[in-house]
């Protein structure tokens, strides 16, 4: 949708800014998952499991599974739940200019950048871990305190990630 004031180049430039934060907040919280692994040895996240849960949800119509790494196997859900993984965080970064206007692009902010990614935990909480059967808020894992600790950390990690892809891509505008 147009904005007032705002020629198609810039609006266009937005879109390509917006996906370039959301890619680069994305990486920054895959960085977290290896010095998560090197530093407190916790295994990074199984994308292949949900990329299998994204192709049961597409190809099988079912969104709620007991155990998803259970269900059969689907051939390429690695690489589908890696680029559900970036198109999620590319989503996501999305938000910022929705909710604060294409001036957060241009100039980023740290508090609406660390609300969006503390926010969005709310889909792992609400969506995933309970379509991949674990649960509500994790509650069906083995500590599931533990679980949401790692999952709010991690989303206020994505969060620095959209601030600092943020300031890094404000250099690309026009």
């Amino acid at each position: 949708m147009p904005v007032a004031g705002k020629s198609p180049e810039m609006e266009m430039n937005a879109w390509t800014l917006t996906l370039l934060i959301g890619a680069g907040a994305t990486m920054v919280i895959d960085v977290w998952a290896i010095a998560r692994r090197r530093l407190f040895g916790i295994a990074p996240p199984d994308y292949g499991l949900v990329g299998r849960w994204f192709s049961q949800i597409v190809l099988g119509g079912r969104f709620r599974h007991d155990r998803i790494s259970a269900a059969p196997a689907v051939r390429g859900e690695r690489w589908i739940g890696w680029i559900a993984h970036y198109l999620i965080g590319i989503a996501f970064a999305g938000l910022l200019p929705a909710f604060w206007g294409l001036a957060w692009i241009h100039e980023p902010t740290i508090g609406p950048a660390l609300l969006v990614g503390v926010g969005t935990v709310a889909a792992p909480f609400l969506l995933m871990q309970p379509g991949m059967g674990a649960g509500l808020a994790a509650r069906r894992t083995p500590r599931p305190a533990a679980a949401r600790l790692q999952s709010l950390v991690t989303h206020a990690i994505f969060g620095f990630g959209l601030y600092a892809a943020g300031l890094a891509a404000r250099h690309l505008t026009v």
